[in-house]
């Protein structure tokens, strides 16, 4: 059984006309949202073998402020390859993670955290920022992952 939970990062700041996407801060509600979903995690017992998240400074810092919360001691895994991803690549991402990582979570971007959430969970509605979706595979390995052994087990809002 494989555990993926995916978090859209937290509220984010206006974008200036001269700052570039990548470096926008999240906002000072995003830093509270990130601490209320990482406290909501924990309360669940949420404690993923790997987090893997976007370089993005908004989604470094909720994954950050995610991993204090619940009491994740290891290193992040940021790959640049979650900023600006499309579905497949995602899911190919995805699909290279070990099999020793039973729960992994990914925080990252819409569209593409949406889409998977479609894809694999059935989600009806848009993932909005900071909230986490659940899904679980019915597999030993992340490379046999699919739509016809996902389950949409919930989604967590603050």
């Amino acid at each position: 059984m494989k555990e993926l939970y995916i978090l859209r990062h937290a509220q984010k700041e206006i974008q200036n006309d001269y700052e570039y996407d990548y470096d926008i801060s999240l906002s000072k509600k995003g830093f509270e949202d990130a601490k209320k979903i990482g406290k909501l995690l924990k309360q669940k017992e949420v404690l993923p073998d790997l987090i893997v998240s976007s370089p993005a400074i908004r989604a470094r810092q909720t994954a950050q402020i995610v991993a204090q919360e619940i009491g994740y001691d290891k290193n992040i895994m940021f790959n640049e390859v979650i900023y600006q991803a499309f579905l497949n690549e995602l899911i190919e991402s995805i699909t290279y993670t070990y099999d020793s990582v039973n729960s992994l979570l990914i925080v990252g971007h819409n569209p593409a955290l949406t889409a998977l959430a479609l894809t694999f969970g059935n989600l009806k509605e848009e993932l909005q920022m900071g909230n986490a979706v659940k899904i679980e595979f019915n597999c030993n390995s992340w490379i046999d992952i699919d739509k016809s052994n996902s389950r949409f087990v919930e989604l967590i809002k603050i």
